[in-house]
Order: C-alpha cells, then structure tokens, then sequence
C-alpha cells in the first residue's frame, strides 16, 4: 500500500534520514520505534510532506506522490495524527471533527466513528480542551478517519496517555484495521503496545533502520537492549 524507497531528510542542511526504505503491505500495521531523537517524527512529516524530500520516492498503492504538497498526499489517501494530538481545544468534539470533512459527509460515516469511540458521541458538545488526554487521542484518530485514508499515520499515540487507556487505544487500532482495511503505521517508545498493536515492529537509530522483526517472532530483549542504547 506504502513503499518508501532510498529516504533522504531532514531540517535546512542537517541530514536526519539515510537512505531508508521499506514498505507496508494493505492492512498491516506497521511500529517504528526508536529513542528520542533517531528520526522517527522526522519520517512522518516527510511521508506527509510537512519536510520536502532531500532524496528518494514515496508511494501509495500506484501513485508516486513524492512531489505532492501536504494537501494533495491526505487526498491521495494518507491521514497523520500528530504527537500531541493537535486538536483544537475551543472547538467542540464535534466541531474538531467537522475540520477534516469537505464537500458532502454521510449520517453513516460518523455512525461508524461513533461506534468505535462511544465517548466521542456522549461528548460531542463538549469542548475538545476539557476532554481528557486518551478522549483527545480518540478524537485525533476520529477526525484523521474522516478524511477516509488508505494509509493512517500515528506518530506517538500513547504520549501522556494512562497506561489503563493504552491497551484501548492498541484495541482501537487492530479495530480500524479490520473495518477500514487500512494500512497504519505507527511511531512508539511503549513496546507493550507494539506488541499488543502490530504486525511488524522496526527499529531506527540515527535515521537508519537497524532491526526488524515481525511481531510473532520478536525478540523483546533484544529491542528493549536496542531502545535502551
């Protein structure tokens, strides 16, 4: 769904990514994890476009969208839910979510976001800033959905998030996998949600994919040791 080929990039003339490639299959969820620093929000704002490309191709299912601005990658099917959340704390649940939405929406498609976070629809007149932490998370990922990607993007999903939410958020993900059929990637610290969450795990150091494991055969220890580093 996803292939990323000879990645180069980074901030003005500081090189961040090198030469990575990879690609993520349809409906496979995908962790990139690594320390502070090793690259991994790095990565996702050039998969989105927010960092031009310094080398190397990007592209979703048949179309290279290495050139494309910001705008026209979330119309080719990409959706990026940012570390922090980012929504926006005076609008209402509701309102937050309506930011993503152009042109027509149907009753059906926030059905279906309501079933997967219930709290959404119990808060959909509160303000987002008065939601907490793991809501404001759900509400992030509703509105990246409402853009209706074939590739979601999360970049440190479990960030301030009560270790009780975590395992829902994990929950949520496999969830959206299976009624979307949509590929994730997903950039994490928190093993356990890795494994609780992915199919495949890699590990970057200095821009640089240094292991990779499918989920089935990992081994914790050794990605524990490698993030511990």
């Amino acid at each position: 769904m996803i292939q990323i080929s000879n990645l180069a990039a980074g901030y003005n003339q500081s090189q961040v990514i090198h030469d990575m490639s990879f690609k993520a299959a349809p409906q496979e969820i995908l962790a990139v994890v690594g320390r502070n620093g090793m690259g991994k929000t790095t990565l996702l704002k050039t998969l989105m476009g927010i960092l031009p490309l310094k080398g190397g191709s990007i592209t979703v299912g048949d179309q290279d969208i290495s050139k494309l601005e910001t705008h026209q990658r979330v119309a080719s099917g990409l959706a990026f839910v940012p570390q922090g959340r980012m929504i926006f704390p005076n609008l209402t649940v509701m309102e937050n979510m309506m930011t993503a939405v152009k042109g027509r929406i149907e009753k059906s498609d926030f059905d279906e976001i309501y079933a997967l976070f219930p709290v959404l629809h119990e808060m959909k007149h509160r303000k987002g800033g008065n939601l907490s932490g793991g809501q404001q998370q759900q509400l992030a990922i509703a509105r990246a959905l409402l853009t209706k990607p074939k590739v979601l993007i999360l970049d440190e999903p479990t960030e301030g998030i009560q270790p009780s939410i975590i395992k829902d958020i994990a929950k949520v993900l496999r969830e959206i996998r299976k009624l979307r059929q949509l590929t994730i990637i997903v950039t994490e610290q928190v093993l356990s949600f890795v494994l609780d969450a992915c199919d495949r795990l890699m590990v970057i150091e200095r821009g640089r994919i240094i292991h990779e494991d499918t989920r089935d055969h990992v081994d914790a220890a050794r990605v524990k040791q490698l993030l511990a580093v």
